[in-house]
C-alpha cells in the first residue's frame, strides 16, 4: 500500500543537519545578510557554548530562520517548524535536507519530543519559536502552553534571540518585503539549576517577558526607513478592520500608503518609518498600529463575554493532501464550502465536503 505523506513524515528518524546545513547556510548568509541589514548583538557568545543547547526566539516574520540561524554559523541546529508547512511543494524538499523536526501547532505531539530526545542524545541543538506561528500584529503572542513542560523535560541551557524589525521587513498582511535594519539581540535565558527550581508556568512567564517585542513601538523610537514604495498600507485593513471615530467595523481600506475608514474617511498616510499621519485634526489615529489591533482584540473579548454571541462566516474548507504535495504556495487543498458559525457551543461548519453536503 502506498504510504501517505504523514506516514512518509512520521517514519523519518531525524539527525543533526550535515555538511549541506553549512553550505546552504554561508551562500544564504552571502545572499541575504547584506540585503535584510541584520545587526547582531551578543550580550553571550553563543558560538563559543559546547554543550547542546535549546534557542527560543520570538518570531516576528516568516524569515526568523535566517535571522537567528546565519549570524551563529558555523554551528549547525535543527528547527522545530509547523506540521502543516511540511506538505507544500517548496519547502519539503529543504525541510528534508536541513532534517527539520515538525510539530503540530497547540497540541501535544509525541513524534515531536522524540525527534528532539534523539538529536539531544547526538549532542545537537534546536531552534523553537514557543508562539507556535508569526507574529500577527507586529508584537508578540503568548507561547503556547506546555513550553515550560518541554523546557523543563530537556533540562538544558536555554539561550534567546530577539528580533527587531523583522516584522516590518516581512509583515504578516502583506508578502510583499519591505528591506530596511533588523537587529538581532542573543542571551542566556535558563541555567539548568534555574529550570528545575522554575515551575513551567514561571519558566513561561520569564519566556513570555524576555521575548517581548512591538516592532512598531520600537520603530516610533528609532525611525529606521524600510524600503516601502507606495504600497506600505498594501492589505493593512486585514489587520487595522475598526474605525476608531466612526466605531464600525469592516469598513477600512488599505492601499498605497493610506490607511482611511470609507463610511467616515477617518485615516492617516503611513511614513516609510511606519508612522500613521492623521489627515486631518478630525481624525482619531492610535498612536501604532499596534495599539490599533490592541484596541480590536480588547472590542472583541468584550463581545464574545455576551452569552448569545455568534459569528457566522462563509468559507472554503481547505485540508491537507494525503499523497501530493501542495504547490503554488497554497497552504491546502480545497476540498469544499460552506458557513462556520463560532458561539459558545464550539465552532461547527455546514457545507460540503468532496462534494457531499456534510
Amino acid at each position: 500500500m502506498k504510504k501517505s505523506l504523514d506516514q512518509k513524515l512520521h517514519s523519518r528518524k531525524l539527525k543533526k543537519p550535515g555538511i549541506l546545513y553549512i553550505i546552504l547556510g554561508y551562500l544564504w548568509k552571502l545572499l541575504f545578510y547584506k540585503k535584510y541589514n541584520i545587526n547582531v548583538t551578543y550580550k553571550t557568545d553563543i558560538k563559543r557554548v559546547k554543550e547542546p543547547f535549546i534557542l527560543l526566539s520570538n518570531h516576528a516574520s516568516r524569515l526568523d530562520y535566517m535571522f537567528t540561524a546565519l549570524p551563529l554559523l558555523p554551528k549547525k541546529f535543527n528547527f522545530v517548524a509547523g506540521y502543516n508547512e511540511f506538505f507544500r511543494s517548496h519547502l519539503a524538499g529543504i525541510f528534508k535536507i536541513m532534517n527539520v523536526i515538525p510539530k503540530k501547532n497547540f497540541t501535544a505531539d509525541i513524534y515531536t519530543i522524540k525527534e528532539v530526545t534523539r538529536i539531544i542524545k547526538k549532542k545537537g541543538n534546536i531552534i523553537l519559536y514557543p508562539e507556535g506561528m508569526s507574529s500577527i500584529s507586529g508584537a508578540n503572542q503568548p507561547v503556547a502552553v506546555g513550553t515550560g513542560k518541554f523546557i523543563k523535560h530537556f533540562k538544558l541551557p536555554v539561550y534567546y534571540s530577539l528580533i527587531k524589525g523583522g516584522y516590518l521587513t516581512s509583515p504578516k498582511y502583506d508578502l510583499d518585503e519591505r528591506l530596511g535594519k533588523v537587529e538581532v539581540e542573543y542571551d542566556i535565558l535558563l541555567t539548568p539549576e534555574e529550570i528545575e527550581r522554575l515551575s513551567p508556568t514561571e519558566i513561561e512567564d520569564l519566556i513570555n517577558k524576555t521575548l517581548y517585542h512591538d516592532d512598531y513601538a520600537w520603530n516610533k523610537e528609532q525611525k529606521n526607513e524600510y524600503k516601502v514604495g507606495n504600497t506600505v498600507a498594501k492589505n493593512l485593513h486585514h489587520l487595522l478592520y475598526w474605525c476608531p471615530r466612526c466605531k464600525k467595523e469592516f469598513t477600512m481600506k488599505g492601499e498605497f500608503n493610506k490607511i482611511y475608514c470609507t463610511s467616515c474617511n477617518n485615516g492617516a498616510t503611513i511614513t516609510n518609518t511606519y508612522e500613521m499621519i492623521p489627515f486631518d485634526d478630525t481624525c482619531i489615529i492610535p498612536s501604532t498600529q499596534t495599539e490599533w489591533f490592541n484596541k480590536e482584540r480588547a472590542l472583541a473579548k468584550e463581545e464574545i463575554k455576551d452569552p448569545n454571541f455568534k459569528l457566522t462566516e462563509k468559507v472554503k474548507l481547505g485540508v491537507l493532501p494525503q499523497y501530493k504535495y501542495l504547490k503554488n504556495q497554497a497552504t491546502s487543498e480545497i476540498v469544499g464550502e460552506g458557513i462556520i458559525t463560532l458561539n459558545h457551543d464550539g465552532l461547527t461548519y455546514n457545507g460540503t465536503y468532496n462534494n457531499e453536503v456534510v
